[in-house]
Protein backbone atom coordinates (compact mmCIF):
# COMPACT_ATOMS: atom_id res chain seq x y z
CA UNK A 1 0.00 0.00 0.00
CA UNK A 2 1.26 2.94 -0.95
CA UNK A 3 0.09 6.81 0.06
CA UNK A 4 0.34 10.64 -1.05
CA UNK A 5 -1.85 10.54 -4.40
CA UNK A 6 -5.67 12.16 -3.27
CA UNK A 7 -8.55 12.96 -5.72
CA UNK A 8 -9.96 15.58 -6.41
CA UNK A 9 -13.21 13.93 -6.18
CA UNK A 10 -15.48 12.66 -3.63
CA UNK A 11 -14.21 9.72 -1.49
CA UNK A 12 -16.33 6.97 -0.09
CA UNK A 13 -16.28 5.88 3.65
CA UNK A 14 -16.85 2.72 5.19
CA UNK A 15 -19.82 4.34 6.63
CA UNK A 16 -20.79 4.70 2.67
CA UNK A 17 -20.92 1.07 2.66
CA UNK A 18 -22.72 -0.07 4.75
CA UNK A 19 -25.20 2.66 4.06
CA UNK A 20 -25.27 0.83 0.57
CA UNK A 21 -25.39 -2.42 1.94
CA UNK A 22 -28.87 -1.19 3.63
CA UNK A 23 -30.33 0.34 0.08
CA UNK A 24 -29.15 -3.09 -1.92
CA UNK A 25 -31.01 -5.03 1.09
CA UNK A 26 -33.75 -7.25 -0.86
CA UNK A 27 -32.94 -5.48 -3.99
CA UNK A 28 -29.07 -7.73 -4.76
CA UNK A 29 -28.58 -11.12 -4.05
CA UNK A 30 -26.69 -11.61 -1.26
CA UNK A 31 -24.72 -13.93 -3.59
CA UNK A 32 -22.73 -17.11 -1.99
CA UNK A 33 -18.95 -17.82 -1.16
CA UNK A 34 -18.41 -21.26 -1.18
CA UNK A 35 -15.48 -22.90 -0.84
CA UNK A 36 -13.76 -25.31 -3.38
CA UNK A 37 -12.37 -28.87 -2.86
CA UNK A 38 -11.06 -28.70 -6.79
CA UNK A 39 -9.08 -25.80 -6.53
CA UNK A 40 -8.30 -25.66 -2.97
CA UNK A 41 -5.86 -28.85 -3.99
CA UNK A 42 -5.12 -27.30 -7.25
CA UNK A 43 -3.75 -23.84 -5.37
CA UNK A 44 -2.51 -26.03 -2.00
CA UNK A 45 -4.37 -23.64 0.05
CA UNK A 46 -7.88 -23.06 0.98
CA UNK A 47 -10.02 -21.53 -2.16
CA UNK A 48 -13.40 -19.84 -1.47
CA UNK A 49 -15.35 -18.16 -4.47
CA UNK A 50 -17.73 -15.29 -4.08
CA UNK A 51 -20.44 -16.36 -7.14
CA UNK A 52 -21.09 -12.71 -8.28
CA UNK A 53 -22.01 -14.36 -11.44
CA UNK A 54 -25.24 -15.07 -9.84
CA UNK A 55 -26.15 -12.05 -9.03
CA UNK A 56 -28.52 -9.72 -10.84
CA UNK A 57 -27.91 -8.94 -14.31
CA UNK A 58 -25.31 -11.38 -14.43
CA UNK A 59 -22.81 -9.18 -12.53
CA UNK A 60 -22.11 -7.20 -9.37
CA UNK A 61 -22.52 -3.83 -11.09
CA UNK A 62 -26.17 -3.95 -9.66
CA UNK A 63 -25.11 -2.67 -6.57
CA UNK A 64 -23.39 0.15 -7.40
CA UNK A 65 -25.58 1.27 -10.28
CA UNK A 66 -28.73 1.08 -7.87
CA UNK A 67 -27.37 2.64 -5.04
CA UNK A 68 -26.24 5.62 -7.17
CA UNK A 69 -29.59 6.18 -8.88
CA UNK A 70 -31.60 5.48 -5.47
CA UNK A 71 -29.85 8.79 -4.31
CA UNK A 72 -31.11 10.87 -7.29
CA UNK A 73 -33.23 13.78 -6.40
CA UNK A 74 -36.90 13.90 -8.01
CA UNK A 75 -36.12 16.72 -10.52
CA UNK A 76 -32.72 14.08 -11.24
CA UNK A 77 -34.94 11.42 -11.78
CA UNK A 78 -37.29 13.28 -13.74
CA UNK A 79 -34.14 14.20 -16.42
CA UNK A 80 -33.03 10.45 -16.44
CA UNK A 81 -30.03 9.48 -16.48
CA UNK A 82 -27.07 8.38 -19.04
CA UNK A 83 -23.98 5.94 -18.59
CA UNK A 84 -21.01 4.46 -20.52
CA UNK A 85 -20.43 1.31 -20.81
CA UNK A 86 -18.90 -2.26 -22.18
CA UNK A 87 -22.32 -4.15 -21.27
CA UNK A 88 -22.60 -5.44 -17.64
CA UNK A 89 -22.63 -1.78 -16.50
CA UNK A 90 -25.25 -0.91 -19.03
CA UNK A 91 -27.45 -4.02 -18.08
CA UNK A 92 -26.92 -2.97 -14.49
CA UNK A 93 -27.85 0.47 -15.18
CA UNK A 94 -30.75 -0.38 -17.21
CA UNK A 95 -32.35 -2.44 -14.48
CA UNK A 96 -31.69 -0.21 -11.46
CA UNK A 97 -33.57 2.52 -13.49
CA UNK A 98 -36.62 0.83 -14.31
CA UNK A 99 -36.65 -0.49 -10.92
CA UNK A 100 -36.77 3.27 -9.78
CA UNK A 101 -38.76 4.70 -13.03
CA UNK A 102 -36.02 6.51 -14.15
CA UNK A 103 -35.55 6.94 -17.66
CA UNK A 104 -31.93 6.29 -18.97
CA UNK A 105 -29.74 6.09 -22.43
CA UNK A 106 -27.07 4.03 -22.07
CA UNK A 107 -23.61 4.37 -24.41
CA UNK A 108 -21.61 1.52 -25.89
CA UNK A 109 -18.78 0.81 -28.16
CA UNK A 110 -19.81 -0.05 -31.76
CA UNK A 111 -18.32 -3.97 -30.97
CA UNK A 112 -20.20 -4.07 -27.86
CA UNK A 113 -21.76 -7.62 -27.57
CA UNK A 114 -25.28 -8.27 -29.25
CA UNK A 115 -26.33 -9.82 -26.36
CA UNK A 116 -25.73 -7.50 -23.75
CA UNK A 117 -27.26 -4.99 -26.22
CA UNK A 118 -30.33 -7.06 -26.33
CA UNK A 119 -30.50 -7.60 -22.80
CA UNK A 120 -29.95 -3.75 -22.03
CA UNK A 121 -32.30 -2.86 -23.88
CA UNK A 122 -34.70 -5.34 -22.62
CA UNK A 123 -34.44 -3.54 -19.39
CA UNK A 124 -35.85 -1.16 -21.07
CA UNK A 125 -33.06 1.11 -22.02
CA UNK A 126 -31.63 3.29 -24.57
CA UNK A 127 -28.85 1.62 -26.15
CA UNK A 128 -26.66 4.31 -28.74
CA UNK A 129 -23.59 2.38 -30.30
CA UNK A 130 -20.33 5.12 -30.50
CA UNK A 131 -17.12 4.46 -31.49
CA UNK A 132 -14.58 1.47 -30.70
CA UNK A 133 -14.12 1.93 -26.98
CA UNK A 134 -14.84 2.29 -23.76
CA UNK A 135 -13.45 5.34 -23.36
CA UNK A 136 -15.33 6.90 -26.80
CA UNK A 137 -18.74 5.54 -24.85
CA UNK A 138 -17.81 7.59 -22.00
CA UNK A 139 -16.96 11.10 -23.74
CA UNK A 140 -20.20 10.85 -25.65
CA UNK A 141 -22.33 9.78 -22.19
CA UNK A 142 -20.25 12.65 -20.77
CA UNK A 143 -21.04 15.10 -23.65
CA UNK A 144 -24.97 13.98 -23.51
CA UNK A 145 -25.04 14.41 -19.54
CA UNK A 146 -23.50 18.03 -19.84
CA UNK A 147 -26.16 19.30 -22.66
CA UNK A 148 -29.68 17.57 -21.47
CA UNK A 149 -29.01 17.86 -17.76
CA UNK A 150 -29.24 14.02 -16.98
CA UNK A 151 -27.45 12.42 -14.30
CA UNK A 152 -23.62 10.42 -15.63
CA UNK A 153 -23.99 6.72 -14.38
CA UNK A 154 -20.18 6.61 -14.19
CA UNK A 155 -19.00 2.57 -14.34
CA UNK A 156 -16.48 3.27 -11.67
CA UNK A 157 -15.64 6.55 -10.90
CA UNK A 158 -18.26 7.49 -8.95
CA UNK A 159 -18.23 7.59 -4.68
CA UNK A 160 -21.92 5.95 -4.51
CA UNK A 161 -21.37 3.37 -7.18
CA UNK A 162 -17.95 2.24 -5.39
CA UNK A 163 -19.43 1.96 -2.09
CA UNK A 164 -22.28 0.14 -3.52
CA UNK A 165 -19.18 -2.46 -5.25
CA UNK A 166 -18.33 -2.16 -1.27
CA UNK A 167 -20.79 -4.10 -0.38
CA UNK A 168 -18.64 -7.06 -1.90
CA UNK A 169 -16.10 -6.83 0.57
CA UNK A 170 -18.72 -6.66 3.72
CA UNK A 171 -20.52 -10.26 2.84
CA UNK A 172 -16.79 -11.61 2.45
CA UNK A 173 -15.66 -10.90 5.36
CA UNK A 174 -18.79 -12.37 6.92
CA UNK A 175 -18.84 -15.54 4.86
CA UNK A 176 -15.09 -16.14 5.23
CA UNK A 177 -13.60 -14.53 8.41
CA UNK A 178 -10.50 -16.11 8.81
CA UNK A 179 -9.80 -15.06 5.09
CA UNK A 180 -5.84 -14.01 4.50
CA UNK A 181 -6.67 -13.21 0.76
CA UNK A 182 -8.94 -11.75 -1.45
CA UNK A 183 -8.20 -11.56 -5.09
CA UNK A 184 -10.50 -8.76 -7.05
CA UNK A 185 -10.65 -8.51 -10.82
CA UNK A 186 -9.34 -4.57 -11.81
CA UNK A 187 -10.89 -3.15 -14.81
CA UNK A 188 -11.48 0.54 -13.98
CA UNK A 189 -11.40 -0.07 -10.07
CA UNK A 190 -14.76 0.12 -8.70
CA UNK A 191 -15.29 -3.16 -7.71
CA UNK A 192 -11.61 -3.37 -6.05
CA UNK A 193 -11.51 -0.52 -4.33
CA UNK A 194 -14.85 -0.92 -2.78
CA UNK A 195 -13.78 -4.13 -1.74
CA UNK A 196 -10.58 -3.13 -0.29
CA UNK A 197 -12.02 0.14 1.66
CA UNK A 198 -14.58 -2.58 3.35
CA UNK A 199 -11.64 -4.93 4.04
CA UNK A 200 -9.14 -2.83 5.23
CA UNK A 201 -11.09 -0.79 7.15
CA UNK A 202 -12.53 -4.02 9.46
CA UNK A 203 -9.14 -5.86 8.85
CA UNK A 204 -6.00 -3.99 7.86
CA UNK A 205 -4.65 -7.38 8.08
CA UNK A 206 -6.07 -8.93 4.86
CA UNK A 207 -4.59 -8.71 1.95
CA UNK A 208 -6.34 -7.48 -1.19
CA UNK A 209 -5.16 -8.18 -4.49
CA UNK A 210 -6.01 -6.77 -8.18
CA UNK A 211 -5.73 -8.68 -11.02
CA UNK A 212 -5.69 -7.33 -14.40
CA UNK A 213 -5.69 -9.07 -18.31
CA UNK A 214 -2.08 -8.76 -19.31
CA UNK A 215 -3.98 -6.91 -22.66
CA UNK A 216 -4.75 -4.18 -20.52
CA UNK A 217 -2.64 -3.30 -17.84
CA UNK A 218 -2.87 0.29 -17.21
CA UNK A 219 -2.88 0.10 -12.68
CA UNK A 220 0.07 -2.23 -12.97
CA UNK A 221 1.72 1.10 -14.86
CA UNK A 222 0.35 3.65 -13.01
CA UNK A 223 1.14 2.59 -9.58
CA UNK A 224 4.78 2.02 -10.39
CA UNK A 225 4.74 6.07 -11.33
CA UNK A 226 3.07 7.14 -8.81
CA UNK A 227 0.58 8.21 -11.30
CA UNK A 228 -2.18 7.80 -13.78
CA UNK A 229 -0.92 5.89 -17.12
CA UNK A 230 -3.18 5.06 -19.89
CA UNK A 231 -3.42 1.42 -21.41
CA UNK A 232 -2.42 1.69 -24.92
CA UNK A 233 -4.34 -1.37 -25.66
CA UNK A 234 -7.31 -3.57 -24.88
CA UNK A 235 -6.31 -6.92 -26.35
CA UNK A 236 -8.33 -8.96 -23.94
CA UNK A 237 -11.19 -11.41 -23.92
CA UNK A 238 -11.42 -10.10 -21.26
CA UNK A 239 -13.71 -7.39 -22.11
CA UNK A 240 -15.48 -6.77 -18.68
CA UNK A 241 -11.94 -5.69 -17.18
CA UNK A 242 -10.49 -3.87 -20.70
CA UNK A 243 -10.53 -0.46 -19.63
CA UNK A 244 -7.25 1.61 -20.76
CA UNK A 245 -7.80 4.65 -18.03
CA UNK A 246 -8.20 4.44 -14.64
CA UNK A 247 -10.44 6.20 -12.59
CA UNK A 248 -9.26 9.19 -10.68
CA UNK A 249 -11.03 8.25 -7.19
CA UNK A 250 -10.48 4.45 -7.65
CA UNK A 251 -6.05 4.98 -8.46
CA UNK A 252 -6.25 6.76 -5.07
CA UNK A 253 -7.77 4.38 -3.23
CA UNK A 254 -6.11 1.51 -5.22
CA UNK A 255 -3.17 3.04 -4.24
CA UNK A 256 -3.68 3.61 -0.61
CA UNK A 257 -5.50 0.34 0.58
CA UNK A 258 -4.47 -1.99 -2.51
CA UNK A 259 -1.75 -4.61 -1.26
CA UNK A 260 -0.53 -5.80 -5.15
CA UNK A 261 -1.94 -5.55 -8.68
CA UNK A 262 -1.40 -8.32 -10.78
CA UNK A 263 -1.75 -9.41 -14.39
CA UNK A 264 -2.84 -13.33 -16.07
CA UNK A 265 -3.00 -13.79 -20.28
CA UNK A 266 -5.67 -14.90 -22.22
CA UNK A 267 -4.39 -18.17 -22.17
CA UNK A 268 -4.60 -18.01 -18.31
CA UNK A 269 -8.20 -16.62 -18.07
CA UNK A 270 -9.97 -19.30 -20.72
CA UNK A 271 -8.38 -22.31 -18.89
CA UNK A 272 -9.71 -20.72 -15.97
CA UNK A 273 -13.40 -20.28 -17.31
CA UNK A 274 -13.55 -24.10 -18.77
CA UNK A 275 -12.06 -25.47 -15.12
CA UNK A 276 -14.83 -23.19 -13.87
CA UNK A 277 -17.25 -24.53 -16.14
CA UNK A 278 -16.39 -28.35 -15.63
CA UNK A 279 -15.92 -28.00 -11.94
CA UNK A 280 -18.44 -25.98 -10.58
CA UNK A 281 -21.02 -25.72 -13.38
CA UNK A 282 -20.41 -21.74 -12.92
CA UNK A 283 -20.47 -20.05 -16.12
CA UNK A 284 -18.30 -17.18 -16.00
CA UNK A 285 -16.78 -14.37 -18.22
CA UNK A 286 -13.42 -13.53 -19.04
CA UNK A 287 -13.29 -10.52 -16.44
CA UNK A 288 -14.90 -12.59 -13.60
CA UNK A 289 -12.20 -15.19 -14.08
CA UNK A 290 -9.17 -13.14 -13.67
CA UNK A 291 -9.12 -13.59 -10.02
CA UNK A 292 -8.96 -17.15 -9.47
CA UNK A 293 -6.81 -17.63 -13.20
CA UNK A 294 -3.84 -15.46 -10.30
CA UNK A 295 -4.05 -18.24 -7.65
CA UNK A 296 -3.90 -21.08 -10.39
CA UNK A 297 -1.26 -19.47 -11.81
CA UNK A 298 0.48 -18.64 -8.56
CA UNK A 299 0.45 -15.06 -9.32
CA UNK A 300 -1.16 -15.12 -5.64
CA UNK A 301 -0.42 -17.38 -2.72
CA UNK A 302 -2.93 -17.66 0.08
CA UNK A 303 -3.43 -20.08 3.14
CA UNK A 304 -7.17 -19.07 2.72
CA UNK A 305 -8.03 -17.10 -0.75
CA UNK A 306 -11.14 -15.52 -1.78
CA UNK A 307 -11.61 -15.49 -5.62
CA UNK A 308 -14.25 -12.79 -6.18
CA UNK A 309 -16.07 -14.46 -9.30
CA UNK A 310 -17.62 -11.07 -10.64
CA UNK A 311 -19.93 -11.63 -13.99
CA UNK A 312 -21.11 -14.20 -15.95
CA UNK A 313 -22.29 -12.53 -19.20
CA UNK A 314 -20.23 -14.02 -21.75
CA UNK A 315 -21.25 -14.39 -25.29
CA UNK A 316 -22.35 -18.14 -26.14
CA UNK A 317 -20.01 -17.92 -29.69
CA UNK A 318 -16.87 -16.79 -27.36
CA UNK A 319 -17.77 -19.58 -25.06
CA UNK A 320 -17.27 -21.97 -27.64
CA UNK A 321 -14.28 -20.74 -28.88
CA UNK A 322 -12.95 -20.38 -25.06
CA UNK A 323 -13.99 -24.17 -24.52
CA UNK A 324 -12.34 -25.21 -27.80
CA UNK A 325 -9.23 -23.50 -26.97
CA UNK A 326 -8.81 -24.28 -23.15
CA UNK A 327 -9.48 -28.01 -23.65
CA UNK A 328 -7.02 -27.78 -26.68
CA UNK A 329 -4.35 -26.62 -24.20
CA UNK A 330 -5.40 -28.76 -21.42
CA UNK A 331 -4.45 -31.54 -24.15
CA UNK A 332 -8.20 -32.68 -23.74
CA UNK A 333 -8.33 -31.83 -27.96
CA UNK A 334 -5.87 -32.82 -30.01
CA UNK A 335 -5.87 -31.64 -33.07
CA UNK A 336 -3.40 -33.36 -35.38
CA UNK A 337 -2.46 -33.37 -39.30
CA UNK A 338 -0.73 -36.06 -41.48
CA UNK A 339 -0.62 -37.36 -44.73
CA UNK A 340 -1.61 -40.58 -46.35
CA UNK A 341 -1.11 -42.44 -49.80
CA UNK A 342 -4.35 -41.24 -51.99
CA UNK A 343 -6.06 -45.10 -52.06
CA UNK A 344 -8.53 -47.10 -50.55
CA UNK A 345 -8.63 -48.06 -47.51
CA UNK A 346 -5.37 -45.79 -45.90
CA UNK A 347 -7.85 -43.38 -44.01
CA UNK A 348 -9.59 -47.21 -42.73
CA UNK A 349 -6.16 -48.08 -41.75
CA UNK A 350 -5.18 -44.90 -39.39
CA UNK A 351 -8.58 -44.21 -38.35
CA UNK A 352 -8.12 -48.22 -36.82
CA UNK A 353 -4.61 -47.42 -35.23
CA UNK A 354 -6.76 -44.30 -33.29
CA UNK A 355 -9.34 -46.32 -32.65
CA UNK A 356 -7.58 -49.42 -30.90
CA UNK A 357 -6.38 -46.97 -28.69
CA UNK A 358 -9.83 -45.89 -27.11
CA UNK A 359 -9.83 -42.48 -28.68
CA UNK A 360 -12.67 -40.76 -29.66
CA UNK A 361 -12.53 -39.30 -33.24
CA UNK A 362 -14.49 -35.94 -33.40
CA UNK A 363 -13.67 -34.57 -36.78
CA UNK A 364 -12.27 -35.87 -39.56
CA UNK A 365 -11.18 -33.79 -42.68
CA UNK A 366 -9.62 -33.76 -45.92
CA UNK A 367 -7.13 -31.04 -47.35
CA UNK A 368 -5.85 -32.44 -51.07
CA UNK A 369 -4.67 -29.24 -51.89
CA UNK A 370 -2.32 -28.57 -49.66
CA UNK A 371 1.04 -27.29 -50.61
CA UNK A 372 2.82 -29.91 -48.59
CA UNK A 373 0.91 -33.15 -50.12
CA UNK A 374 2.39 -34.56 -52.56
CA UNK A 375 0.20 -35.46 -55.93
CA UNK A 376 -0.49 -39.02 -55.08
CA UNK A 377 -1.27 -38.20 -51.51
CA UNK A 378 -4.47 -36.47 -49.48
CA UNK A 379 -3.67 -34.44 -46.14
CA UNK A 380 -5.93 -35.58 -43.04
CA UNK A 381 -6.55 -33.12 -39.99
CA UNK A 382 -8.58 -34.74 -37.36
CA UNK A 383 -10.18 -33.57 -33.90
CA UNK A 384 -9.63 -36.37 -31.07
CA UNK A 385 -10.61 -36.49 -27.60
CA UNK A 386 -7.85 -37.08 -25.30
CA UNK A 387 -7.89 -37.57 -21.02
CA UNK A 388 -5.39 -35.09 -20.75
CA UNK A 389 -1.82 -33.68 -21.92
CA UNK A 390 -0.17 -37.15 -21.65
CA UNK A 391 -2.75 -39.31 -23.01
CA UNK A 392 -2.25 -36.76 -26.27
CA UNK A 393 1.51 -37.22 -26.94
CA UNK A 394 1.23 -40.46 -26.39
CA UNK A 395 -1.52 -41.08 -29.24
CA UNK A 396 0.72 -38.25 -31.42
CA UNK A 397 3.34 -40.53 -30.66
CA UNK A 398 1.23 -44.09 -31.83
CA UNK A 399 0.57 -42.45 -35.04
CA UNK A 400 4.40 -41.81 -35.40
CA UNK A 401 5.32 -45.16 -34.44
CA UNK A 402 2.82 -46.59 -37.61
CA UNK A 403 4.77 -44.62 -40.09
CA UNK A 404 2.55 -41.63 -40.92
CA UNK A 405 4.11 -38.00 -40.35
CA UNK A 406 2.57 -35.69 -37.48
CA UNK A 407 1.75 -32.16 -36.86
CA UNK A 408 0.15 -31.17 -33.58
CA UNK A 409 -2.29 -28.40 -34.61
CA UNK A 410 -1.86 -25.32 -31.32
Amino acid sequence: MQTGYRSPLPVPTIDDIRAAAQVLHGVAHRTTTERSETFSRLCAGDVFLKFENRQKTGSFKIRGAYNRIRALSEAERAAGVVAPSAGNHAQAVAFAARSAGVPATVYMPEAASLAKVGATEGYGAAVRLVGASVEDSVAAAVADAESDGRTLVHPFDDELVIAGQGTVGLEILEDVPDADAIVVPLGGGGLLSGIALAVKSRRPDVRVIGVEAAGCAPYVASLEHGEIHPAAQTETIADGIAVKHPGEITFGLIREHVDDVVTVTDAEIGMTIVQLLERTKAVVEGAGAVGLAALLAGRVRARRAVAVLSGGNIDTPLLMQVIRFGLTNAGRYLVIRTRLVDRPGELMHLLQVISDAHVNILLVSHHRESVDVAVAETGIELILETRDEAHAHEIVELVRSHGYPVTRMR
